[in-house]
């Protein structure tokens, strides 16, 4: 493997350690310490906020200064606001574990370009495999972050205390993994060839069928993984039987990145999507048919491997809609729309489950999937689009 792609694998799998604990502990930590309920997503939904607002100025400043200053100095921002949010739980103040998702945000803004700047270190060629082999860095945090949420609640006098003293080590090694990074210098374009504005590349439509795929992936699954944890604590099973749950749904997401590079690059990311795209409806399926552990697990392992085939596809499809010099705006742009979708996603998730019930938010989920899966019916199957970027 390509050693600045294993590095950001590593990294990725870092990022994604606090992300998964955040997720498995940050809205039961919120319904204990929030006035209401309805408020419960609130800091996972002010971290998201944070990651879009970040992403044109980290894509901006990777352009000027090279991306691994960048991955380093968000790193170190995100420990700052993990060891805000270990001061929140210890003193039980929502405001405070509210205020932590400030330096979270960035550390996950910089964190989604790990996958970009993996495609840009290979050739062309070998944009996929790189994408999902850094992705599939996930696997490793899948185990890590439960473990870390499991082993580390009680050891404090204040529960989850110690896992987010956990947590400020993680964020600073990924800042130690940055700082080894070798990765390419940004590109200036070529003499007499300016930068394409967004409106003009955005009138083909395998640019539109990426980002909204990459949109609709992670807010579909963004709400769905959010509410399970409330829908789970409704149906009176135990934060341990929780944290399995959502442990095995990140296995699910990252673990096909060993092959779905290979797959895109046999079928096509178009294929990969609408292949994503069944398998989330399948998990959505599932979820109808029982609140049992076992239907709460498989419903949104499900959904896991959907997101990444559908993912992993519109990221793929994305890189080959621009140029080199217009990788940053254009990536800015993508995980801007995709990150808009899941705050929003976040931040209604508690409120969704409490007035829906998890039932309709699962249909709610849907929609939206069944849609794209219509769109790249018929016309995501055109290859000749790609030369258009060129």
């Amino acid at each position: 493997m390509n050693r600045n792609v294993l590095l950001l694998a590593l990294s990725q799998a870092l990022a994604m350690t606090v992300v998964s604990l955040m997720l498995s502990s940050s809205a039961l930590i919120g319904v204990d310490l929030a006035a209401s309920p309805g408020w419960a997503t609130l800091p996972l939904a002010v971290q998201y906020l944070v990651t879009v607002l970040a992403l044109h100025p980290l894509a901006r400043l990777s352009a000027r200064r090279g991306r691994r200053p960048v991955f380093v100095a968000s790193a170190l921002i995100g420990a700052v606001g993990l060891a805000l949010a270990m001061a929140g739980v210890a003193t039980r103040s929502f405001a405070l574990f509210a205020l932590a998702g400030l330096g979270v945000g960035v550390l996950g803004a910089a964190s989604q370009f790990y996958r970009f700047a993996a495609a840009e270190a290979v050739p062309p060629s070998q944009r996929g495999q790189a994408i999902s082999l850094t992705l599939a860095g996930g696997v490793l945090a899948a185990f890590l972050g439960p473990m870390l949420a499991r082993h580390t609640r009680e050891l404090a006098a204040t529960p989850f205390v110690a896992s987010f003293a956990a947590l400020v080590g993680v964020a600073l090694l990924a800042a130690l993994l940055g700082s080894r990074l070798t990765l390419p210098t940004p590109r200036p374009a070529p003499a007499g060839r300016a930068p394409r504005r967004l409106v003009e590349i955005a009138r083909h439509g395998r640019f539109r069928l990426a980002v909204a795929g990459g949109a609709i992936a992670y807010g579909a699954m963004g709400l769905l993984m959010t509410a399970t944890p409330l829908a789970m604590l409704c149906a009176r099973h135990d934060f341990d039987a929780t944290a399995a749950v959502i442990q095995w749904h990140l296995v699910a997401m990252f673990a096909p990145g060993f092959v779905s590079g290979a797959l895109i690059r046999r079928f096509g990311a178009p294929a990969a999507m609408f292949g994503g795209g069944a398998l989330n409806l399948a998990g959505i399926a599932w979820a109808l048919g029982g609140d049992a552990i076992r239907d709460f697990g498989i419903a949104l392992a499900l959904v896991g491997v959907g997101w990444n085939f559908l993912y992993v596809g519109a990221t793929t499809l994305l890189t080959d809609t621009c140029r080199d010099e217009e990788r940053p705006t254009v990536q800015a742009f993508n995980d801007s729309a995709v990150f808009l979708t899941v705050t929003l996603a976040t931040l209604f998730a508690g409120r969704l489950v409490d007035g829906l019930g998890w039932e309709r938010v699962n249909l709610l989920a849907a929609v939206p999937v069944a849609l794209l899966m219509v769109a790249i019916a018929v016309g995501g199957w055109r290859r000749g689009a790609l030369a258009s970027a060129r």
